[in-house]
């Protein structure tokens, strides 16, 4: 399975246009290889370097296998909340120094059934057990002012 983006490259820069710097919206994304015996897709992505560690900044469950790209400022299947206490999308921020964003996709052997606006421990929890592939997308920002 892959994720990339035509927006920017594996462990390259993130566009201003998707951080709180510019107009904060999701950047647009890829989706390919996808198992046949997949039920669903979840997407989260995170910022590893936050103080507080693996801040979450988007997270979409219940996503349809079907899918090949994800426009950029939408968000597929069911809607989550980040660690913004928000639901969508929060785009990179980081206080100091360069961080990197992962954007990492599971593959799920089942839909998770689950009501939007959970959080990343309770999504993360519905899917023990049903992962079957995932991959990854590094981005990277650095605040300039």
């Amino acid at each position: 399975m892959k994720l990339n983006s035509p927006a920017f490259s594996n462990h390259g820069s993130i566009p201003l246009k998707y951080t709180c710097d510019g107009s904060n919206i999701s950047p647009p994304l890829r989706i390919s290889g996808v198992p046949e015996d997949a039920g669903s897709l979840a997407l989260m992505v995170e910022d590893p370097d936050a103080t507080s560690g693996d801040f979450s900044h988007w997270l979409a469950y219940d996503i349809p296998v079907s899918i090949e790209s994800v426009p950029e400022d939408s968000t597929p299947g069911i809607v989550g909340r980040n660690d913004f206490n928000k639901s969508g999308y929060g785009g990179p921020c980081p206080i100091s120094g360069s961080h990197r964003y992962n954007f990492r996709l599971f593959a799920l052997d089942t839909r998770l059934g689950l009501p939007a606006g959970k959080t990343k421990a309770e999504v993360l929890a519905a899917m023990q057990g049903h992962i079957i592939d995932r991959t990854e997308l590094t981005g990277l920002y650095q605040r300039t002012g």
